[in-house]
């Protein structure tokens, strides 16, 4: 889903951190597809992931007619991106294969000094930190590893840096628990939860901060596993020395998604990796309240937390 945003919105972000991703519209539609060839995750028929799989150039020529329809932003604003991506050398649910066409992927229109690509990690399918979570080659939830390495703090001074120290002792800004309903209507109904959420450091209460949206991995939403992923992937602690808000949308389970995963393939929407998809459209309007207004404003329904 970061990569699919990236893409899609490219003249409004400036980066994205990819741990565990394949290619911009890798699954093209396809739930078989998108459990075979850009993931290992099918119960009934064997990963076909090998190098090259995702099949790169034909997925170039999709963006392009994308942004040439003008569905997407134009890939030219891709141009001044910075990427960090990683895949752990364990990982048996996106296998280094397909972060590699990601790459080819990314080259087609970054220049290769404004990517880093980490893939020395003996890690298993998991968001790094180092600090929480189970050890760095386990598979299981919530998917957040203690593998002495910390994704989010190397990710977010890849894409912003240099940034000052982060915040090790506790934590001085609050959570915000707001409404989703308000960015899409009837949320349950197309894979995403009632209530999403927005960590606000104390410096940023009167706004002018900068916005990193974190999006959550399979099973890990707050139906899930709770808060876990929202308090403990270790964007918090770095955003609070930085004026930087981190916004954590949320997605739910639903019968064509029961992991909660975000509709990286059209379980809901066949627009789903274009910018009027309706859970892109939905974390845009997020993203677009925010920019430059007051924290108040996001704060709806007496769901402030």
């Amino acid at each position: 889903m970061a990569v699919q945003f990236e893409v899609a919105f490219s003249r409004t972000v400036i980066g994205a951190g990819v741990i565990a991703g394949g290619p911009y519209f890798c699954a093209q539609g396809s739930v078989y597809a998108a459990t075979t060839t850009c993931t290992c995750t099918n119960e009934f028929f064997s990963c076909r992931v090998r190098p090259g799989g995702t099949r790169v150039a034909d997925l170039i020529s999709l963006t392009d007619w994308f942004a040439t329809s003008q569905s997407i932003d134009p890939t030219s604003a891709l141009a001044s991106h910075r990427v960090w991506m990683l895949s752990g050398t364990l990982d048996s649910v996106v296998p280094q294969a397909v972060m590699n066409d990601l790459l080819t992927y990314y080259r087609h229109y970054i220049d290769a000094n404004r990517i880093t690509y980490k893939r020395n990690l003996v890690a298993e399918h998991a968001m790094p930190t180092d600090s929480y979570g189970n050890s760095c080659a386990t598979l299981g939830s919530p998917y957040i590893n203690n593998c002495n390495d910390d994704a989010a703090g190397e990710l977010l001074n890849w894409i912003y840096g240099p940034l000052a120290p982060r915040n090790n002792g506790t934590l001085t800004g609050r959570f915000i628990a707001f409404d989703q309903s308000e960015f899409i209507a009837l949320p349950t109904w197309h894979g995403m939860a009632d209530t999403g959420y927005l960590y606000v450091p104390a410096s940023c209460e009167s706004g002018g901060c900068r916005l990193h949206v974190a999006f959550h991995g399979c099973q890990q939403n707050q139906d899930s596993i709770g808060t876990l992923f929202i308090r403990h992937a270790g964007y918090n602690a770095w955003a609070d020395t930085n004026r930087m808000l981190i916004l954590y949308p949320q997605t739910v389970a639903t019968f064509a998604n029961p992991n909660s995963c975000w509709d990286w393939w059209a379980y809901d929407d066949t627009r789903y990796a274009q910018k009027n998809g309706r859970q892109m459209a939905a974390v845009k309007r997020m993203v677009d309240r925010l920019a430059g207004s007051t924290i108040a404003l996001i704060c709806r329904r007496g769901r402030c937390t």
